[in-house]
């Protein structure tokens, strides 16, 4: 049978969950989603955390109803595979910056790896001037491209591993565990400040974002493909540090209309936590909730139904 409706009109299958891309150097972040927005016919996508055009790895991207769980996706823990260069610092603190200062000396093993330690812990990080961090509205690297003197507040960042993989006497390999907003430009810059010879990131490579990991990942050219729809993670198996609660059907009804339930409203106790997941009896992820007015009450914040 031919199917005579026109393309404008015909309606192809929600897509709801995230789909993990392994980026390729030279793409942008929202390249990726643009690509990801035509090859699944999607618009409602989003990347959760950016990738630099020279870095690699691990861009999980929300589709749909995920769309609304971005900020928690955001959040989650990072590892990374860097290669550092010393010996050259830039302005962008990576090897595609412009040169700012050149040094023929090299640390030793043996120092890299005690800078390392010293860089690892919770401290206040200072992001790199050509970063997508927002000044009085306006992108940091807008600013640096213009010549405009960008000055960054430090924020919070742990690093829980910082292991020095290899080390050839030029660059070093170092693998980094590290919280969300964490810049390993920055890292590497400080890294190079530490140890007195200055250096910059010559590559980078995400091997896990949170939850997901490098093995989940599609190519970008099965993405292009249009075979990747079947990758997508649903929103049942997102978030699974959370606690879930189950809701009977007056419970779900309930959820719909964004009121709040009680502890009759969904199975097992109270739960103390500051978010929890709904499922309905199918195990659908349905909401997002957070603790109510009332003792064992949950509030749903985020709903996806």
């Amino acid at each position: 049978m031919i199917n005579h409706e026109p393309p404008s009109t015909i309606h192809h299958p929600a897509i709801d969950g995230v789909l993990v891309v392994d980026k390729p150097s030279g793409l942008t972040s929202h390249d990726v989603v643009a690509i990801a927005r035509r090859s699944l016919r999607e618009k409602r996508i989003g990347h959760t955390g950016t990738l630099d055009p020279i870095a690699t790895g691990v861009l999980p991207l929300a589709c749909g109803r995920a769309t609304r769980l971005v900020r928690f996706l955001i959040a989650s823990d990072k590892d990374y595979d860097a290669v550092i260069r010393f010996g050259l610092v830039t302005d962008s603190y990576d090897v595609t910056g412009t040169e700012k200062q050149r040094c023929d000396r090299r640390p030793t093993r043996e120092a890299i790896e005690e800078a390392l330690a010293s860089l690892c812990g919770e401290y206040l990080q200072t992001p790199p001037p050509f970063s997508a961090k927002k000044i009085a509205g306006t992108r940091a690297y807008e600013l640096a491209r213009s010549d405009v003197a960008v000055e960054l507040s430090p924020v919070p960042v742990r690093v829980t591993r910082a292991d020095l993989l290899r080390f050839d006497g030029e660059d070093a390999a170092v693998a980094v565990t590290c919280s969300a907003g964490f810049y390993v430009r920055s890292f590497a810059h400080d890294l190079g400040q530490r140890l007195g010879t200055g250096a910059c990131l010559a590559a980078l490579r995400r091997t896990r974002s949170g939850q997901f990991p490098l093995d989940d990942a599609v190519s970008i050219d099965e993405l292009r493909s249009g075979n990747a729809m079947g990758r997508v993670q649903p929103l049942e198996s997102l978030l699974p540090s959370l606690p879930s609660a189950r809701v009977s059907g007056e419970g779900r009804a309930h959820v719909g209309h964004g009121r709040e339930l009680e502890a009759g409203h969904y199975d097992g106790p109270a739960v103390d936590a500051a978010w929890v997941r709904l499922l309905d009896s199918e195990g659908r992820l349905i909401a997002l909730a957070q603790p109510g007015t009332r003792p064992g009450s949950l509030h749903p914040a985020v709903v996806l139904i």
